[in-house]
């Protein structure tokens, strides 16, 4: 199973994230395009980074909204959102051509993903960008005890898709992700953490919030670079992913 997590976050004098720390302990990062965090010359300079610790880019797009940090819903045709989005993986994979890597996938940020995983004509218009741009983008969503819908669209439009978990975020019964206006979304716990990727690789389950055990398929795990906690988070799962992989590869 392949870590993954949110890096590029800083914008200009702003600086978010434990980048340097956190990128030679993953396999996939996540890096944000511009439209909530990140600017021309952090982009360069986390792609950089990837590549000098061989790790595989994704583009981070979000909704354009730099002040909330990508957290706010907002409404978009789908004209607007194709565009949108286009214009951020287009940014980021000319940054990347520079360097001679390319970005290997697409994950949404915040609320477009979140936004994504509960409406459908929102997804079925992400797919048709997705397919307009690159089939060979796979798209990364949530990982949710019923992903039929999100199979098919995607099938339709000749796009894969990656399903991750996070590891540092509470779940809702339906498989959705507890809101971060509940004050204990996020775990910060390392403990917690790591318990709770341990029962979703040995069992292939997660469990809610109100103790409903959720059954889930995970090509990745997930943790935010801007958890506080993130250093010790990864550090520590690495270390997990490692050992799981020996063992399963006796």
């Amino acid at each position: 199973m392949k870590l993954n997590c949110d890096l590029g976050e800083s914008f200009g004098s702003w600086h978010k994230g434990n980048d340097q720390q956190i990128m030679p302990l993953i396999d996939l990062a996540n890096i944000a395009c511009g439209f909530h965090a990140s600017d021309p010359l952090t982009m360069q300079k986390t792609v950089k980074l990837a590549v000098d610790n061989n790790v595989t880019i994704g583009a981070h797009p979000s909704y354009p909204d730099l002040i909330g940090f990508g957290r706010r819903s907002m409404s978009y045709s789908a004209e607007e959102l194709t565009a949108i989005f286009h214009y951020q993986i287009g940014a980021l994979q000319a940054i990347c051509v520079s360097q001679s890597t390319k970005i290997s996938y697409v994950k949404p940020h915040g609320a477009l993903y979140n936004d994504m995983m509960v409406n459908q004509e929102l997804f079925i218009t992400l797919c048709h960008a997705m397919a307009q741009l690159d089939k060979n983008l796979p798209l990364m969503v949530q990982a949710l005890p019923e992903t039929s819908f999100f199979k098919e669209t995607a099938e339709k439009f000749g796009i894969t898709l990656w399903f991750e978990a996070f590891a540092d975020r509470k779940y809702n019964d339906n498989g959705l992700l507890v809101s971060r206006k509940n004050i204990n979304a996020v775990i910060h716990n390392e403990e917690q953490v790591i318990d709770q990727c341990k029962q979703l690789l040995q069992h292939g389950e997660l469990i809610s919030t109100n103790g409903k055990l959720l059954n889930i398929h995970v090509d990745s795990l997930c943790v935010h670079g801007d958890n506080p906690a993130a250093i010790e988070l990864v550090k520590g799962l690495n270390i997990m992913l490692k050992q799981h992989a020996l063992t399963t590869n006796r």
